[in-house]
């Protein structure tokens, strides 16, 4: 399925090059190209396509600026490109794709498309379920299995599976399925991975929302952990128990939070 997609940039040699470079994948199918941010508001809404490759500094409307013009219509995705790169932090936050720097390299464009391919995928087989459920709802009400149901079944691009984090004046993008666990202190996030410790500065409970539960669970006050990376359980004293990671790390699980844990193990 072809991947429509717009280019947004106020110098004409920068969509030429990027459009030169986009020739390397099939599946891109670029329907138009904009020269400002009006411009590329207008497009986007006639058009609906899937993916922008979006200019930041532009005269009149920025490239944040187009984001907010479209807060009435289902966004598509996003992917910055720009000569500055003290605006990667507020376009992560603008929940873009990918932050890419002119001039933009092969590899790392192969890359940002392969990470769009995906989130697509996600995005239409979210929409796909929602459709079948419709039509079976409409078509025999009874016949709708309950784990169909939106409050069961939480669509998958409703969680992040990549967590941009500012730590020691970088930006790293974690990947959650390599997320051991998480630890509190305070408003600020320890993220444990395999071979790393970063600091996220939010809450306990603001992260969870942005975690699938599926995946991760609360297994004490202040601490998270993915459930794909438990080893083994050892039993402990007065209900308790431990559980044993990937990295041979063992976290306590407290009383109140056991028979949570037990139901995903």
């Amino acid at each position: 399925m072809p991947i429509t997609t717009i280019l947004v940039d106020d110098e004409p040699l920068a969509i030429q090059g990027l459009e030169l470079r986009l020739q390397a994948f099939d599946d891109i199918e670029i329907v138009e190209r904009c020269a400002n941010g009006r411009e590329a508001i207008r497009a986007i809404k006639t058009l609906k396509p899937d993916l922008v490759f979006l200019d930041i500094q532009m005269p009149g409307f920025d490239g944040f600026s187009v984001i907010s013009g479209l807060a009435d219509i289902e966004p598509p995705l996003f992917v910055f490109v720009t000569a500055f790169q003290q605006h990667a932090l507020k376009a992560f936050e603008a929940h873009a794709v990918d932050y890419l720097l002119k001039p933009v390299e092969d590899d790392r464009l192969a890359a940002t498309i392969e990470r769009v391919r995906q989130r697509l995928s996600e995005r239409r087989s979210s929409e796909d379920k929602a459709r079948l459920q419709g039509i079976l709802s409409e078509l025999a009400p009874d016949a709708v299995p309950a784990t169909m149901g939106e409050a069961d079944q939480p669509a998958a691009s409703r969680y992040e599976k990549t967590l941009n984090i500012k730590d020691r004046g970088q930006i790293f993008r974690v990947d959650v399925d390599d997320i051991e666990r998480i630890d509190a202190a305070g408003d600020y996030m320890c993220i444990y991975t395999a071979d790393q410790t970063l600091i996220l500065r939010e809450t306990m409970k603001d992260l969870e929302k942005r975690l699938d539960p599926r995946k991760f669970q609360r297994i004490h006050r202040s601490t998270i952990v993915n459930l794909d990376n438990i080893k083994s359980v050892k039993p402990h004293t007065n209900g308790e128990c431990f559980l044993v990671l990937g990295s041979n790390t063992q976290v306590k699980v407290s009383r109140s939070y056991r028979e949570v844990v037990a139901r995903f193990l």
